[in-house]
């Protein structure tokens, strides 16, 4: 393997465990360089499913699989797998030999920050009441209550600095982010705007805000995941000049998807 491919590899490792921290399972565990990340109190799929690590690692696939399955049945949540570049190749053979669906592909985005790319942004101090911003964001991305337990589980797990950003309009929320200051680095996550206020710069204009609070606090890079489908919030992302660094999908037995 070339020096560039190894610098690149390195890169997705530290935006992959950026991520991980950011958005943290209650579980992890390991097979080889497998991460197993499982969270009874919450269904999404970056809180469950397996993150395979290391391109060297695809030995006794169906083994390993197959006592995934068990694991991720004993947690009550479908065998999902999420692949990034770090993933072998041969896996990704495997699971087509499989018919497992391929789902959800995203793109992970960065941005150098600098005084210039915050400039004009408002100055806002994230909630401190961490139920605050639970409530909003709920109201901005239309989430049923059901969930409230185990998404407020998972950000107050959270243990890098995490700013929780809302935006309003006459008292009401508009906007909603998190910002998690790790380092060097900051990741966004939740980032929604409420269906009737899109496209009218809330989003934009609350981001700013986030990545201000981030810059100011010592990260130079920010990042962000975001669904290759979601045109409206990969336009805005590339207007604020975000550039893609790498992509990764799901994947899922035929009779779970």
């Amino acid at each position: 393997m070339g020096r560039r491919a190894l610098e690149q590899l390195a890169t997705i490792r530290r935006f992959e465990a950026a991520g991980f921290r950011a958005w943290p399972a209650t579980s992890v565990q390991y097979d080889g360089t497998w991460a197993m990340r499982l969270t009874a109190s919450h269904p999404s799929k970056r809180l469950n499913s397996v993150n395979p690590l290391d391109p060297s690692d695809h030995h006794r696939l169906d083994k390993r699989i197959e006592r995934a399955a068990r694991l991720f049945e004993a947690y009550g949540r479908p065998l999902t797998f999420r692949i990034s570049p770090l993933a072998a190749q041969v896996i990704s053979a495997h699971l087509d030999e499989q018919g497992w669906a391929t789902f959800s592909a995203s793109k992970v985005m960065r941005l150098q920050l600098s005084e210039a790319a915050v400039a004009g942004a408002m100055h806002q101090i994230p909630l401190k009441d961490l139920n605050q911003f639970v409530s909003a964001a709920f109201e901005v991305h239309g989430y049923g209550a059901d969930l409230r337990p185990g998404f407020t589980e998972v950000v107050s797990s959270i243990k890098a600095e995490a700013g929780f950003f809302v935006l309003k309009q006459e008292d009401v929320p508009v906007s909603v982010a998190i910002c998690v200051r790790d380092g060097t680095l900051a990741g966004l996550a939740e980032v929604a705007t409420a269906a009737a206020y899109r496209g009218k710069g809330f989003g934009r204009r609350l981001l700013l805000s986030a990545l201000k609070w981030a810059h100011s606090r010592g990260a130079g890079t920010a990042w962000l995941q975001v669904e290759e489908e979601n045109e409206p919030a990969l336009a805005l992302y590339r207007s604020l000049r975000f550039e893609e660094i790498y992509r990764y999908h799901y994947r899922r037995p035929t009779d779970m998807s």
